[in-house]
């Protein structure tokens, strides 16, 4: 069976009367804290898993076709192991996953 998509109840243009501001403040946001990073270290290449999952995210947001953007970046940030950890960690509330630590099969 393939989802379908609901349709909004609101038209483009009331969409973006509600929500712009909202939005446009998380996009400053964000870019104000990779200035940050940059800042913080500029001769310092960053390899956190955790900040190249937001690039990732950020340019799959330009590039996916509308339909899919929520499902895939969501995908994107899961962890896709199906297998339970050992034991509990505080690993899986990080925001991302980290799939070059992961020994599990």
């Amino acid at each position: 069976m393939t989802p379908t998509s609901v349709t909004s109840p609101l038209t483009p243009a009331q969409l973006v009367d509600e929500y712009f501001i909202e939005n446009r403040n998380r996009v400053v946001e964000i870019a104000a804290f990779l200035d940050r990073l940059d800042r913080a270290a500029p001769d310092t290449p960053l390899d956190d898993f955790r900040v190249q999952a937001l690039r990732g995210a950020l340019a799959l947001i330009l590039s996916s076709p509308a339909a899919s953007r929520v499902t895939s970046i969501q995908m994107m940030l899961s962890d896709p192991t199906s297998r339970p950890l050992d034991a509990l960690d505080r690993k899986g509330a990080v925001g991302a996953y980290d799939g070059s630590h992961d020994d599990r099969p």
